[in-house]
């Protein structure tokens, strides 16, 4: 009976460890279910069990018995500090100097919960765009959202900005954020064993409808097509979110590129932008992005005769943008993801393809990045020549990441030239322009 008492002691040692680590890191993205009801019952559980402790006599144990109340008692408090210190940085970037918020402001795509939030960073500049996904559409009707965007237009074009990037996911197949209230349709890959005419006529309706009823929406920029090619089956055995092997066209670059620039074709015909992704590919990687750094070890001359033709063949015939992965290619930069090489983007992208377009990084809420320096990529990122930033996944850690900027800003740490570069591409961006 003894050796039980010892071990309900330390497991509740080590479930009190766990619930301060969880509360003082509650902004953490890996933590984003625990937000709101989550939080209250956290701190209401580490309330309960202290009392129930101090209850059994355990605080008149000694130090010991003292140290496991106080344990208990912690998360509230650790809680509360992460509470302030978010509020806090978040307080620092609406109070941004105008012009300063304006001018690095163009670079962020951010997704959100709470519309009235991400209004306000929108009309003040802060934010070139929002990403708009499932739970944005859930308990409210298209036609509301769809009003609350146009409000949101508005209120940009009374404030003198550029008019607001709306983005989606809506690629077809597993990844329809969208669906419902949009039509779900089929992934492109089922296309790929039709004839090659017969393939591209659908591809081009799949994009008039996923365009139309995206425009209608208010929304004007797709993050689709996915261009990287198909893994060998059971290559990428620690592939958890991306699944590229279910998103993939095909294994066959040509079938890739035909498919696409139909799709592309169909989405702009409907006045909405596509976002070809995720350069310089994922098909031949074998860890997640999401979770974990990647690196593509594949020579360059072998990349361009494959997996890059599609990308060279969509951003030469389209005015696709580019979504850039957080993949490393070892043979070019092999101490940065891709996303924030300046190598990659401005050696490669830029230089050699002449690609004067605009590109975007994958989400930066991944763990490729945000669990490593998300600081230094950011920097890195818009010192390459990326014209936007994307935060879509947990819209909250736009502070962190805005913040990042504003003090490399002040620091001198932003080349101005490449900024200058990439605001003369922005203001194109919007087939609508």
């Amino acid at each position: 009976m003894q050796i039980f008492k010892r071990i309900g002691l330390i497991l509740i040692w080590l479930a009190g460890t766990v619930f301060v680590f969880a509360a003082a890191n509650k902004n953490d993205p890996y933590l984003i279910s625990l937000r709101g009801s989550g939080n209250i019952v956290l701190a209401a559980a580490s309330v309960v069990v202290a009392v129930i402790l101090i209850r059994r006599g355990i605080w008149r144990r000694g130090v010991a018995g003292r140290a496991l109340v106080l344990l208990w008692c912690l998360p509230s408090l650790s809680m509360l500090g992460a509470h302030a210190s978010f509020e806090w940085r978040k307080q620092r970037v609406l109070q941004t100097e105008a012009a300063q918020a304006r001018s690095l402001g163009r670079h962020f795509i951010v997704g959100y919960s709470s519309f009235p939030e991400v209004a306000v960073l929108a009309e003040k500049g802060l934010i070139s765009g929002i990403y708009i996904t499932k739970h944005n559409v859930v308990g409210s009707s298209a036609a509301r959202l769809g009003e609350e965007i146009a409000a949101l237009q508005e209120k940009r074009r009374a404030a003198s900005l550029p008019p607001l990037i709306v983005a989606a996911d809506q690629e077809g197949g597993i990844v329809s954020h969208l669906a419902p209230p949009l039509t779900r349709l089929p992934a492109l890959s089922t296309l790929a064993s039709l004839a090659p005419d017969v393939r591209a006529e659908k591809a081009e309706a799949f994009g008039r409808v996923h365009g139309q009823e995206l425009a209608a929406l208010g929304v004007n920029l797709n993050l689709a097509p996915v261009l990287d090619l198909r893994p060998e089956p059971k290559r990428n055995r620690f592939d958890f979110n991306t699944l590229i092997g279910r998103r993939a066209i095909s294994d066959d670059p040509t079938v890739v590129a035909d498919i696409a620039r139909a799709y592309v074709n169909g989405l702009e015909a409907s006045g909405v932008g596509a976002t070809v992704k995720h350069f310089p590919g994922l098909g031949r990687v074998r860890t997640d992005t999401h979770h974990f750094s990647a690196d593509l070890d594949t020579p360059v001359d072998e990349l361009e005769a494959s997996d890059w033709i599609p990308f060279r063949n969509l951003l030469a015939g389209s005015k696709a943008q580019l979504m850039i992965g957080h993949v490393t290619l070892t043979s070019v930069d092999p101490s940065r993801a891709a996303s924030h090489s300046k190598r990659v983007v401005d050696g490669i992208i830029r230089k050699q393809w002449n690609y004067q377009g605009v590109v975007m990084t994958d989400d930066l809420v991944m763990g490729a990045i945000y669990q490593r320096n998300v600081c230094t990529a950011v920097v890195e990122a818009l010192n390459a020549g990326v014209d936007l930033l994307l935060v879509a996944f947990d819209g909250a850690q736009f502070y962190r990441i805005f913040t990042c900027a504003v003090a490399a800003s002040a620091e001198g740490r932003l080349d101005a030239g490449m900024l200058g570069a990439s605001e003369a591409r922005l203001k194109g961006v919007l087939l609508a322009d």
